[in-house]
């Protein structure tokens, strides 16, 4: 039976790629001078370092417009909230998204449920397994999900015939 996988996923090589540049342009910058500005990349978070607020949120617009230069979809990024760390410096640790979420995962299966196609869809870890008789019907499935769910930048991958 044909069938494709939901799955999501960051580049991880991009992202570390991105993180590096990030930190080189903020050493070079004039404005961070003598600040303790950086970046530090963990397996799957991201924690920022800066002096204050105002500095936190420069050091994430570099961030993000090298992840954009990279093509990675800043929708992978989930910030949590700053807090004070000794002194006047400021932390952010921002989590890296992966693995379809088991909310998302169930609304995936409830929607394509709904649709009335015919295709079975079940929850396989962290992705999604879709099935169906047709190829046809897993296009209109992939439509389906690519239209409905774009808070999070879910990829319709692994399509065996």
């Amino acid at each position: 039976m044909p069938s494709f996988d939901v799955t999501l996923e960051a580049n991880q090589v991009e992202i570390r790629n991105a993180v590096d540049q990030a930190n080189k342009e903020i050493t070079n910058r004039f404005d961070f001078k003598g600040s303790d500005a950086r970046f530090e990349l963990a397996d799957k978070a991201l924690t920022a370092f800066a002096d204050d607020d105002f500095k936190l949120g420069q050091v994430r617009d570099v961030l993000l417009a090298k992840l954009a230069k990279r093509n990675v979809d800043v929708r992978f990024l989930d910030y949590g909230t700053s807090e004070r760390i000794g002194g006047d410096k400021m932390k952010q640790t921002i989590t890296i998204r992966h693995g379809v979420p088991s909310e998302t995962g169930k609304k995936i299966v409830r929607a394509l449920k709904d649709a009335k196609l015919k295709v079975q869809a079940s929850i396989q870890g962290d992705a999604v397994r879709v099935t169906g008789a047709k190829r046809d019907d897993l296009q209109t499935a992939i439509a389906l999900i690519r239209r409905d769910f774009t808070d999070l930048p879910l990829a319709c991958g692994n399509f065996r015939d």
